[in-house]
Order: C-alpha cells, then sequence, then structure tokens
C-alpha cells in the first residue's frame, strides 16, 4: 500500500510539472496596465478568421478593449441603485403610454423576463457613467494650448472690429495670517483671531497695527495687511471666497487655507479689464470641446489614453 502511495504521490508530481511546463511554454502577446494577454487568448478571439497578421492584430485589439472597459468598470466605484432602475423603467413605461402592468405584459409577451429587463437597464446605466468618466478623464489641455489660442481669437476680434470688452469687480484686501505650528494650532488660531477682531472692532487697535503686530504674511504685514487691488480669483479658493461674502468695510469671521488662518476686510472695489481673460476662457471652452466631441466618438480610445499598453513580439 505505502509504495502504491508513493507511486500515486510521484505521478501527481510528473502531472503539475508536465502543467507547470506548458504554461511556461504559453506566450504573453501583449499586457495592459500590467495584466497579461496570453496568445491562446488571441488564437480563441481570432476564431475561423484566417490566421494573418491583419487579423491577429484585430483580435488582439478586441481583447485590449474589453479590457480597458471592465477595468474601467472596477475602478470606476459606479453602483447603480434599485431606485434609480425603477426611475428609469417608470419613464419608459410613460414615455410608450403603458403602465407598469401593461409594460410586464409586453416584456412577457417579447419573452424576456423582468429581471433580465431590469439587470440590462442598470448594465446600460452603469456602461453610460463609465464612458462619461473615461471621456472626461481624455481631455487634457495644456496652459501653453489656451493661451496660444486664446491671444489668436483676441487679436482677431480686435482685427475685425468685434472685440467685446468685459469687466469685473477687483477687491482691494487687507488681512492678517496666523500660521500653525508645535505651539499653535487650529483653535488657539481661531481664537486668537477673534480676539483681534474684537480689539480692532472695539477701537483697541488699528487693522494695519494688528497687521504689523500679528500677521505672519510680513510682506502685506508690513503695508498695513494690504494685498492691494485683485480679482478673486487670483487668490486660493477659500480666500476668494470669503471676499466676495465679505462685505466692504467688515471684518470677516476667521477662516482657514492651506496657508493657516485669516481675517480679512474689503476696503474698496473697482471694475477691472477682463476682456483677456473672457477671451482664455472662449479658448479654454473651445478646446475642451473639440477633445469631448473627439473623445465621444470612440470612448474606448480614450481609454486606451491613459492606459499603459505593451506588446511583446
Amino acid at each position: 500500500m505505502k509504495a502504491l502511495n508513493l507511486r500515486a504521490f510521484f505521478l501527481s508530481i510528473i502531472g503539475l510539472l508536465m502543467i507547470s511546463s506548458a504554461q511556461a511554454a504559453e506566450r504573453v502577446v501583449a499586457t495592459v496596465n500590467g495584466a497579461p494577454i496570453l496568445e491562446s487568448q488571441v488564437k480563441q478571439a481570432l476564431g475561423k478568421r484566417a490566421n494573418t497578421e491583419t487579423n491577429r492584430q484585430a483580435a488582439l485589439n478586441s481583447i485590449i478593449d474589453d479590457m480597458l472597459v471592465n477595468q474601467a468598470i472596477k475602478e470606476s466605484g459606479v453602483k447603480v441603485s434599485d431606485a434609480k432602475v425603477d426611475q428609469i423603467i417608470e419613464g419608459i413605461a410613460a414615455q410608450n403610454g403603458l403602465t407598469f402592468g401593461q409594460l410586464l405584459d409586453a416584456l412577457d409577451y417579447q419573452g424576456i423576463s423582468y429581471q433580465h429587463y431590469r439587470r440590462q437597464i442598470a448594465n446600460q446605466l452603469l456602461m453610460a457613467e463609465v464612458r462619461n468618466q473615461a471621456i472626461g478623464k481624455s481631455v487634457d489641455i495644456t496652459r501653453e494650448e489656451v493661451q496660444a489660442l486664446g491671444q489668436k481669437m483676441l487679436k482677431q476680434a480686435k482685427e475685425t472690429g468685434t472685440e467685446k470688452k468685459v469687466t469685473g469687480t477687483e477687491y482691494q484686501v487687507r488681512h492678517i495670517l496666523l500660521k500653525l505650528n508645535p505651539l499653535l494650532n487650529d483653535t488657539q488660531a481661531k481664537a486668537q483671531l477673534n480676539q483681534i477682531r474684537a480689539d480692532i472692532i472695539a477701537g483697541k487697535i488699528s487693522f494695519a497695527d494688528a497687521a504689523l503686530k500679528y500677521s505672519k504674511d510680513y510682506l502685506s504685514g508690513a503695508n498695513g495687511g494690504n494685498l492691494g487691488f485683485a480679482f478673486p480669483e487670483a487668490y486660493v479658493g477659500a480666500f476668494g471666497k470669503t471676499i466676495q461674502t465679505t462685505k466692504q468695510g467688515t471684518i470677516s469671521a476667521p477662516f482657514k487655507t492651506e496657508f493657516g488662518w485669516h481675517i480679512l476686510e474689503v476696503t474698496d472695489t473697482r471694475q477691472g479689464d477682463r476682456t483677456q481673460d473672457a477671451y482664455m476662457q472662449k479658448a479654454y471652452e473651445q478646446l475642451v470641446n473639440q477633445q469631448l466631441q473627439s473623445a465621444s466618438k470612440d470612448w474606448v480610445s480614450a481609454l486606451r489614453k491613459h492606459a499603459e499598453i505593451k506588446y511583446f513580439n
């Protein structure tokens, strides 16, 4: 019995070695984001078509596209809720002048189960969202492209007399900045700025003197906290937003940006020329639309744009 078991053991080892050897002989013809495509997969995709270079490449491309789509679905994190599917189905029924019961009868007449129909709708919603994400990611526009086109559009407008002047509000702002450090946390910085603000409002200290004494933005602090005139977009998001929501002559509540904690005061406003900014925006929108239209025609190509695809001869 021992000899028989030993013989069976050796036979199993030989079998495993033969399988491993066969797998080792399997050639990798390409990888998609590190995932291999085997020669046998290409042969299977080739089917009954002639084994020509053109057909093999077409078969390989179809495998790559399928893998990219499947990877995009996994990476998207998109989930389709039952409520969303219900909403779509109700809409389809309403568009066709059917009640829900009549829709079920129509599906049954066509030999389609309701659950199968729901899965189809869910898959369509999923693929639509993945497609939109892929197209969105494919947009790749450089600052240089926008500036070149914007300047060209502005020059043409001036030459043809069609230039449209655009103005916008510039704000004159002064601020006080406290930077965080091991001895000053968020709570302490906010509390200190609240006290400074209260002292300024009470007339115990002027804003300019407080900026000089407390602000860690030493350049503006030496100038009473004054940052001059600028459009809100010139500053980081939270700072620009606070400028727009703070009434002139009042001091904002403490707020945080990536630079630290601030209080600010809008001291004046004026209308500034934003014509060049407007043409840059037009140029950006035109470039984006061009790329979106191109990507929409073949969204799988948009997936290829950011994929790492390697071919092995």
